[in-house]
């Protein structure tokens, strides 16, 4: 099983913000310059067995992550950038003992889903990621 905890130090891992800057499950006071790993609330789906009732040696978690930045949107959206770039290019990994096959992006980009009470940026990017059981 991968967990959220084993997301959040795969992306703590690409070395885009500091690690502590990294959160999963909730994004504490809300940090300045800081990314948000959450689970996608649309699910992983149903794995199937495919011809000889074999089940299948993978599994698929669904992941959404929070670019909550700061108050320039430039600099929001290049962040995003930066994070959705790395995020697509993870392959054959292996982070907590688990290994990563690849991640499949959900949207061609970063979505803008514009500011907080305080007037922070803030853009999510939606993938699955694929691992090995």
């Amino acid at each position: 099983m991968l967990f959220l905890s084993d997301v959040r130090d795969l992306i703590a891992s690409l070395n885009i913000v500091d690690s502590d800057h990294v959160y999963s499950g909730k994004l504490d006071n809300k940090k300045d310059e800081s990314i948000g790993v959450y689970n996608n609330k649309r699910g992983s789906p149903k794995r199937k067995t495919v011809s000889g009732g074999k089940l299948q040696t993978y599994a698929v978690k669904p992941i959404s992550v929070l670019v909550h930045w700061n108050k320039k949107q430039r600099e929001t959206e290049r962040k995003a950038y930066e994070v959705y770039t790395a995020i697509k290019k993870i392959k054959n990994m292996t982070i907590n003992d688990k290994s990563i096959l690849f991640t499949d992006m959900s949207m061609e980009e970063a979505v803008d889903v514009g500011t907080d009470d305080n007037g922070i940026y803030e853009m999510v990017i939606e993938f699955d990621i694929y691992y090995k059981i």
